[in-house]
């Protein structure tokens, strides 16, 4: 894999903010012209710089306003029970993300839901039966402060 130049991290930073911006609005933006801008979209895909586009939705349209955070500490530490708990979680659809930490908890859940009851719901119904999880704590946020999709380059 090649690094980035800065002419890279232009295109880059634009397509972070910009996602569907055309081929021509962006070569116009990082000032290169668009088969150029285009050759190295291409390459940026290729080498694994962009990982994928997606439509980022807003989760109070689908009713889903409430986000919690689920603490989850596993009862053990093999690659059996770590793949296990990975599988399983993967399957649960109000499961946005899930990561692995170091720390006190070993993943930190992120679930969305229309509410507690429905939070409530997901828990009884897939968070318990989860496999090796040996305690859960859930924290609830009251509103997101920040929020990007956008790295730092």
């Amino acid at each position: 894999m090649t690094s980035a130049d800065e002419t890279d991290l232009r295109i880059l930073r634009i397509l972070q903010k910009r996602g569907r911006i055309s081929n021509a609005e962006l070569a116009e933006a990082a000032h290169i012209s668009a088969s150029a801008c285009h050759r190295r979209v291409a390459r940026l895909e290729a080498e694994g710089f962009i990982s994928g586009y997606v439509a980022l939705l807003n989760p109070r349209r689908f009713r889903l306003p409430t986000t919690v955070f689920v603490e989850i500490t596993l009862d053990g530490q093999s690659d059996e029970v770590l793949d296990g708990f990975e599988t399983a979680v993967a399957r649960v659809p109000e499961v946005l993300e899930c990561h692995l930490m170091a720390g006190s908890a070993d993943y930190l859940l992120k679930v969305v839901a229309e509410d507690t009851e429905d939070f409530a719901r997901i828990h009884r119904r897939h968070l318990t039966r989860l496999p090796h999880v040996a305690q859960m704590q859930s924290s609830f946020s009251l509103r997101s402060v920040h929020s990007t999709t956008a790295l730092p380059i």
